[in-house]
């Protein structure tokens, strides 16, 4: 029975052991007095009760410590808890330090929690960042079009970092800036002759205005003359005025149509009234000989009229024939 209670007090403090040195991590505590940092084991406990991984703080406070920089564990920890990135808000005081850059861990802390990369932002601020934009076709006055690139020198502005705009809005106001100044250029060969020019005007736009950047310089790495825009405009403005005007020679030629087919109907219309009255001319004429009002000799004499005067119509149209088939052609 004696040998069972031993066997039990035994595993009983391993149990206890390695629960002991597993909750409470005592070997990351002697690095942390090695290191000179002040931290109690109490301190690591109740880490583990807040739900914070000992290391995830004690470790970048050692790396602070042997750079110099005085951070109270509080602040880690509430860093932690908030959602940053402790190791990288302690890296980039570092390398801040290092470049006598002045970042305060509030600020670092405020960046890193923003969702931008603290020392990122500090390095970029060491050395300066090259940001090449897309191909940029711009139109001179001489309707000549020009395709540019550049490559923007941009340095991070620390005290902008929170609330400045990335680099999609550089790229933006740079390639605003290249459209306009070529835009107002008199002619793609001026463009050519002083590339340089761009770069100036754009440059003293202030474009780094409201943006986490400060442009160092904009230089233009590639220019190609496009399409003859203004030559294009042209013909397709004279097609369309081609075809304006062909709808409008349609349109009178229709109504003059509408026109004719209108005055041969009244032909027809006056035609039938005359073969109308034509008709009459018998019925009158035979009534005027029933009621006596008109002679058999006056008859006869009126016929004689008509048929001298249809032969003198014939004479008149075999004449008019004959001269127009003799007619030289």
């Amino acid at each position: 029975m004696d040998l069972w209670m031993i066997v039990a007090l035994a595993i009983a403090i391993v149990i206890f052991l390695w629960f002991f040195f597993t909750f409470i991590p005592i070997a990351l505590w002697i690095s942390a007095v090695a290191a000179n940092v002040k931290i109690g084991i109490l301190t690591l406990v109740g880490m583990r009760l807040r739900r914070v991984p000992p290391a995830r703080i004690v470790s970048p406070q050692i790396k602070a410590v042997k750079a110099g920089l005085n951070i109270h564990t509080n602040k880690l920890e509430a860093h932690y808890l908030a959602g940053g990135n402790v190791d990288r808000v302690i890296n980039a005081l570092i390398a801040a330090q290092r470049a006598n850059i002045a970042l305060e861990f509030e600020r670092a802390a405020a960046i890193d929690l923003a969702g931008r990369d603290v020392l990122e932002a500090v390095q970029m601020s060491v050395n300066p960042k090259v940001i090449e934009t897309p191909a940029i076709s711009a139109i001179a006055k001489n309707g000549i079009e020009m395709v540019a690139k550049a490559k923007v020198t941009v340095r991070a502005n620390i005290d902008r970092l929170i609330g400045g705009a990335g680099e999609l809005t550089v790229v933006a106001r740079v390639g605003e800036g290249i459209v306009t100044t070529i835009g107002s250029s008199e002619s793609h060969e001026e463009v050519l002759e002083n590339p340089d020019k761009i770069s100036r005007i754009v440059l003293g736009k202030g474009l780094e205005a409201g943006t986490a950047f400060e442009i160092l310089s904009i230089d233009i790495a590639d220019i190609d003359i496009g399409r003859n825009i203004g030559a294009q405009l042209q013909t397709d403005q004279a097609e369309a005025d081609k075809r304006i005007a062909q709808a409008k020679a349609e349109e009178r030629r229709a109504m003059a149509v509408a026109v004719e087919q209108e005055m041969r109907a009244q032909v027809q219309e006056m035609r039938a009234k005359v073969v109308e009255a034509e008709a009459e001319v018998p019925k009158a004429m035979a009534t005027a000989l029933r009621e006596g009002k008109l002679g058999v000799m006056d008859y006869y004499n009126m016929m004689n009229v008509v048929s001298d005067t249809q032969m003198r119509n014939s004479i008149a149209g075999t004449d008019e024939h004959a001269l127009s088939s003799e007619a030289p052609e």
